[in-house]
């Protein structure tokens, strides 16, 4: 979101005191080892990733809502780091985070969006160009033990195109280079600051082999961390006459950073934190960033975007938001092939006075309506220090929240195929993952494909369908095989089967065959065997029945690798019956 004066929470009173600390905190970034010690026992495990265009956890689909906290990475005074019980008991507010964290698990929050950045003195995470505060990585630290305790993962974004807390204004100023709305696209441009890309992948490098001092966990093998944002709301606007729409300059950044968190962590998933403004949406306008195209990105695993319709710019009513989200989610699942999030969203409260309970009611309603996989509202405040959008506990539209997000956990369908009951407000949360957890990897992993859904078999599956298939006598199919994504030596699909006859089919059993000696590597919602570029691919237990002029009720989805070329396979059949290819 677009800084606005009544989102600043300052938690620093005075310059002096900020000043006065500086040097004391850059040199214990370097100068201080924390041994490891305990804090909360985890209860999260195992990676949420992307099967096709939704996200699945431990063989389960995975739906959530949440929310945004603009500042629990300032918890504490920022400045008592003389010693390592200052760090623990005064530069971090553990008993703060622990609320704070307690209040949004009693609201069911499932996944918390975050900063993670700072370029200030004051709870700086990088106080100067390359000086890493290792206090305030400590104290975010807890915040992630806490989180575990709480049930709840955290998405946190690594850069802010906004000036708060300094963010790529900073960095310019770091290599010399004009700030301010003019200049940010500088950012961007490699050829025009090639110190910014240096200083971008130098951080990212240090948050994801950042070790947890209570856990020893690294980042990278963190499975309470839900993805990495790489950008909150970037741009590449007005900076040469084409580029704010076709957003050439701002995809091969997202491309270069996406590859280079993919090429040290291949645990988590990415995305970009757009903002999904774009005249063809009539929302906002082109700023060099379109949505489709830069979120076509083979290293970007899911869309954002970020409706607040009530500001002056937007003045859009509540049927216009609507819509405005289905064109998101169909853009997102049909075009671009890939999850949707709803990163950030409100309406002001001065605008709709009593009625943001009912236009919550409808923007969540619409997620829920079109199989929108996640969002997160701005912003969820401990105090009421922001009129315009904060949300405290206890606040009316936090019933529709809770129920929409107990709706999004039913929704959560394990392999077997059978739903969670829908439950109610007052209902016990069911955010617990229930698969048997998965062990944290503990080497550096080496792979760079997105990241690997759990989903499906590796090798020959186990699994027995339960409905025999039907004769082929009579069948008619087609089949609609998309590559959602592509990368050096890796690709996913989807496919979209269809019984184009008059008798439904009961089982299936898919067949075709690579023509460049392309290899499953993982697949879901289905088993499959394959010899040589010969694959079969058949039902599950939950998807075997496609009823007359219908689909899978779940489409089959893998991963791949390839070398060479990646030519898409030329015919299918079902059931021993030649399909046509849509």
């Amino acid at each position: 979101m677009q800084p606005l004066a009544s989102r600043l929470r300052s938690r620093c009173f005075t310059l002096f005191i900020c000043m006065a600390v500086t040097a004391l905190l850059i040199g214990l970034s370097t100068a201080v080892f924390f041994p490891q010690r305990s804090a909360h026992a985890a209860t999260i495990s195992g990676f949420v990733s992307r099967c096709g265009i939704h996200f699945c956890l431990s063989g389960n689909s995975y739906y959530f809502a949440g929310t945004n906290t603009y500042d629990v990475f300032t918890y504490g005074d920022g400045s008592s780091a003389a010693t390592q019980n200052d760090i623990e008991t005064k530069f971090m507010n553990k008993a703060e985070i622990d609320s704070h964290m307690a209040a949004l698990q009693a609201d069911h929050v499932s996944v918390l969006r975050l900063w993670m950045f700072n370029h200030q003195t004051w709870h700086g995470f990088e106080t100067a160009k390359g000086v890493y505060n290792e206090p305030e990585f400590e104290e975010f630290d807890y915040i992630i033990q806490s989180a575990l305790a709480h049930n709840i993962r955290l998405l946190p974004t690594l850069e802010n195109y906004w000036p708060d807390y300094g963010g790529i204004d900073q960095r310019l100023a770091w290599e010399g280079l004009p700030t301010g709305d003019a200049n940010r696209w500088m950012f961007f441009n490699q050829a025009k600051c090639p110190g910014c890309f240096t200083q971008y992948e130098n951080y990212v490098n240090h948050v994801l082999n950042h070790v947890n001092h209570y856990s020893g966990v690294a980042y990278k093998n963190e499975p309470d961390i839900f993805a990495w944002e790489l950008m909150n709301e970037p741009r590449y606007q007005n900076a040469t006459p084409n580029e704010n729409t076709t957003g050439t300059t701002l995809r091969a950044w997202v491309d270069t950073m996406g590859a280079y968190i993919k090429g040290i962590d291949a645990n988590h998933m990415v995305d970009a934190g757009l903002e999904g403004h774009q005249s063809k949406y009539g929302f906002g306008g082109d700023e060099g960033n379109p949505f489709v195209y830069v979120q076509e990105s083979p290293y970007i695993d899911f869309t954002s975007a970020h409706p607040y319709p009530t500001e002056s710019w937007a003045n859009l009513t509540l049927a216009q938001t609507e819509t405005l989200i289905d064109q998101w989610i169909s853009d997102s699942h049909n075009v671009v092939g890939k999850p949707f999030f709803m990163g950030e969203f409100n309406v002001l409260s001065y605008v709709v006075g009593a009625n943001r309970p009912a236009w919550w009611s409808g923007m969540m309603g619409e997620i829920e309506k079109d199989k929108g996989d996640g969002d997160a509202f701005w912003w969820y405040e401990t105090n009421a220090n922001d009129p315009n959008y904060g949300v405290v506990q206890g606040a009316p539209e936090l019933a529709v929240f809770d129920q929409h997000s107990l709706n999004m956990q039913a929704k959560n369908v394990p392999v077997s195929g059978t739903p969670n009951p829908t439950p109610t407000v007052n209902s016990t949360p069911t955010s617990v993952p229930t698969a048997t957890p998965t062990s944290v990897p503990t080497s550096t992993p080496t792979s760079v494909p997105t990241a690997t859904p759990t989903r499906g078999a590796t090798s020959t599956p186990t699994s027995v369908p339960t409905a025999t298939p039907t004769s082929s006598s009579g069948t008619a199919c087609s089949v609609h095989y998309t590559i959602t994504t592509q990368w050096a030596g890796g690709f996913g699909t989807s496919f979209v089967i269809t019984n184009t006859g008059k008798t439904a089919i009961n089982g299936w059993s898919l067949k075709f065959t690579f023509a460049n000696g392309q290899t499953i590597t993982q697949l879901w919602n289905g088993t499959y065997t394959q010899s040589g570029g010969a694959v079969t691919i058949t039902n599950v237990s939950y998807n075997g029945a496609i009823p007359a002029g219908g689909t899978a009720s779940s489409e089959p989805g893998f991963n791949g690798s390839w070398s060479g070329s990646n030519a898409a396979p030329t015919s299918f059949t079902l059931n021993g019956t030649a399909c046509s290819v849509v």
